[in-house]
């Protein structure tokens, strides 16, 4: 494989890890756009690589979360990538809503905050720093109380971490930023709890529009992680497989919707949306088309042409960490890539409060010589036994009308099914 790499405003190139690694981190982290970083890469952009690639990704890892502040677990990531038939190590680094960033140990001064210009960095000064502080974004769910901060048990998170080989105790709880800064739980804790009033609501139509509705559930009132797993598991079995007859007596398998950019988008919907004004995402089905709507519209400072890109401003890093620790997530920015693979931009509707998704079913679908079929079964992706189960009893306050809800698709189902797009490793952050 062969690059074009160039240092610009967004990209820097190093040979070996050095000392101004968090200087070049806290730049992007202050940008408008955030930045790859490329270690085994030298400034001509001759490709050298890294020996000790996991000794060298954990001492990054651990450079970025104790020399900078505010904290910026889930606006990074780092993973190794084969170029030239050289392993190299990518540092991605998404634009933070909490600047300015700055290098703990000297503070929010101009020797600890730096800023992104053209291919180098810069110090910030006092002026500019009082400036972008004043500015900051103050409404993040890390800061407001949970509904319910005195009741709160996250018995279904510890089963998804331990899976994944962590060890859910206090000290990982409090890593996950699920306080305020008085120690109350706070909003993300309340999304994350094994009972809360949070729901996904999957509406589908018998037409093109919203005159004949034929179904209406709910997925929540449970741990984000679990609503998201079983809405997985409704789009799984609705985005079945349709088979065509070819001229030449083939058979053509083909699903109504790309599965892995439907998953990515509304893994997304997830991830950014704004809970702020508890409102969560939608799913509506209609006849031809499938619809993702999340609230907030695109974030502050993040432009139309950089949400194309795939440049990363996590709405809500918390959620995007945690998602990325259980590998719900690949790495910042890979979602909208995915997507791009198969569909065009236009599926996309930007507004101010909302950001819209439309997926139309595959034309060969929607015409009449179909013999429709079940999804077919994968050897690779076939349903295991969901160790996940409701460790608490449903509320009282819980709806009587709430429909059951089908068998959940596990995190090993999806990493299967995924395993075989992934090409690079990554330390989770």
């Amino acid at each position: 494989m062969t690059h074009n790499l160039i240092e610009d405003y967004k990209t820097e190139l190093k040979s070996i890890l050095n000392d101004k690694l968090e200087k070049e981190i806290v730049a992007f982290l202050n940008s408008k756009t955030g930045g790859d970083i490329y270690i085994g890469i030298g400034n001509d952009g001759t490709v050298v690589g890294i020996n000790d690639i996991d000794k060298t990704q954990l001492k990054i890892t651990d450079r970025i979360k104790n020399n900078i502040l505010p904290t910026c677990l889930g606006l990074f990531d780092v993973y190794s990538e084969e170029i030239d038939s050289k392993t190299i190590i990518h540092v991605v680094v998404s634009s933070g809503t909490e600047k300015p960033y700055y290098i703990k140990p000297l503070g929010m001064s101009p020797v600890g905050c730096y800023m992104r210009v053209g291919s180098g960095i810069k110090q910030m000064d006092i002026k500019m720093i009082d400036s972008v502080y004043s500015s900051r974004t103050r409404v993040s769910l890390r800061n407001i109380l949970s509904p319910r901060y005195t009741d709160h048990t996250f018995a279904q998170l510890k089963i998804y971490y331990e899976e994944r080989g962590f060890q859910l105790n206090d000290s990982l709880l409090k890593n996950l930023d699920i306080y305020t800064s008085d120690n109350k739980l706070n909003y993300i804790a309340y999304l994350l709890a094994d009972i809360n009033s949070v729901s996904i609501k999957v509406a589908k139509y018998s037409g093109t529009d919203k005159s004949d509705l034929i179904e209406n559930e709910e997925y929540g009132f449970c741990s984000l992680i679990k609503a998201t797993e079983r809405v997985l598991d409704k789009l799984e079995v609705e985005n079945k497989t349709f088979t065509k007859i070819t001229g030449d007596a083939k058979r053509l398998e083909r699903r109504m919707i790309d599965r892995i950019a439907l998953r990515e988008a509304f893994i997304n919907a997830i991830v950014h949306n704004d809970y702020t004004r508890e409102v969560s995402p939608v799913v509506e089905i209609y006849a031809n088309r499938l619809t993702i709507t999340s609230y907030g519209g695109l974030i502050e400072g993040l432009s139309e042409e950089d949400f194309y890109s795939g440049r990363s401003m996590p709405r809500n890093r918390e959620l995007m960490r945690i998602f990325r620790d259980l590998e719900f997530v690949e790495h910042l920015g890979s979602g909208m890539s995915r997507i791009l693979k198969s569909y065009d931009r236009n599926i996309f509707k930007l507004s101010e409060n909302f950001l819209e998704i439309n997926f139309p079913f595959a034309d060969d679908y929607l015409s009449l010589n179909l013999d429709l079929t079940d999804p077919v079964t994968d050897p690779v992706t076939d349903p295991v036994t969901d160790p996940v189960t409701d460790p608490v009893t449903d509320p009282v306050n819980r709806p009587s009308n709430r429909p059951s809800q089908p068998t959940s698709v596990t995190l090993a189902r999806w990493r299967k099914v995924f395993a075989r797009t992934k090409t690079s490793s990554r330390i989770k952050t």
